[in-house]
């Protein structure tokens, strides 16, 4: 049954193949170096031959100074990101839904989008060149307001707020795509019965918008809650100093400074995999939430 399947179908598993050779190659296959976590590797004995010694890098890193500057940081980023940054698409999505002027819709659409394509390091630039103490725009504002100008990038307390809000002007306009998407295949007849029944617009948004987009949204909260510890290492790398390290310090940027830097490959494996371990233990417990509450879940 399963080869007369796939002899019928052969043209479409020939196109898929690409891809999981892909995953196989470089997602699952590196998978097998995850056991240094649990020894001392030496290069010259490779991965087999090293010494087991169990959790010694765990506790390790567990009863470390910075294991909780590390997980405050990196916890406080992803919560941050997420109740600024998972709403904000989803409400510019619900705007320009409504917009009528099609040229006026186009024109935020490309507005909002063209920062996406802007690479990280031209994104960071950006923050130094806008956030100089001497020469940046802000700071030229707050100069002709009388105030005193502040060094934005070397405050801790402002580091979360501009790596966030950064973040999220960048992507709010990519990300809203895949919710106008949602949007428009919702059925316009009931907008057409919502308008006879004398519904405003605003009541048919959350009665009929809304609602419509909840299974995209609840699928995207899920992967979302999946990366909350999967802080991306290039940008706050770019934007980290040592004045803002204690906001900036980040399980990744830990994880480069003493795998790539000081050599230390099973501890710096062992807290990759306890950072992996974690956002997957929220992303199966926040899918399973989901399908019990509402019904939708990725599985």
């Amino acid at each position: 049954m399963v080869y007369k399947r796939i002899k019928k179908n052969w043209d479409l598993y020939l196109l898929i193949l690409p891809v999981i050779a892909f995953f196989l190659v470089f997602e699952y296959g590196p998978m097998y170096g995850l056991q240094i976590a649990f020894k001392d590797f030496i290069a010259n004995k490779g991965i087999l031959d090293s010494p087991w010694v169990g959790l010694k890098h765990f506790e390790r890193f567990f009863d470390s100074y910075y294991f909780w500057r590390l997980l405050g940081n990196t916890l406080g980023i992803g919560l941050y990101q997420l109740l600024v940054g998972f709403p904000i698409p989803i409400i510019l999505a619900l705007l320009i839904n409504e917009v009528r002027s099609r040229k006026f819709s186009r024109f935020v659409q490309t507005i909002t989008y063209a920062p996406h394509f802007l690479s990280t390091v031209v994104m960071v630039g950006l923050l130094y060149i806008f956030l100089s103490p001497q020469t940046g725009l802000l700071n030229t504002l707050i100069t002709s307001l009388g105030g005193n100008p502040i060094a934005f990038l070397t405050k801790p307390e402002w580091f979360k707020s501009i790596f966030v809000l950064s973040g999220v002007w960048q992507q709010m306009g990519w990300s809203s795509i895949i919710y106008l998407a949602a949007l428009a295949g919702i059925d316009q007849q009931l907008h057409e019965a919502a308008r006879v029944d004398g519904a405003s617009r605003w009541q048919r948004i959350w009665h009929i918008n809304l609602p419509g987009i909840m299974p995209t949204i609840i699928v995207l909260l899920i992967l979302n809650m999946g990366s909350l510890l999967g802080v991306g290492f290039e940008k706050v790398f770019l934007m980290q100093n040592s004045l803002n390290m204690p906001a900036s310090d980040v399980i990744s940027t830990h994880v480069y400074r003493k795998g790539i830097i000081d050599g230390q490959y099973s501890y710096s494996a062992a807290v990759g995999l306890f950072n992996s371990v974690i956002n997957f233990i929220l992303l199966v417990t926040v899918n399973r939430i989901a399908r019990k509450i509402n019904q939708t879940s990725l599985w």
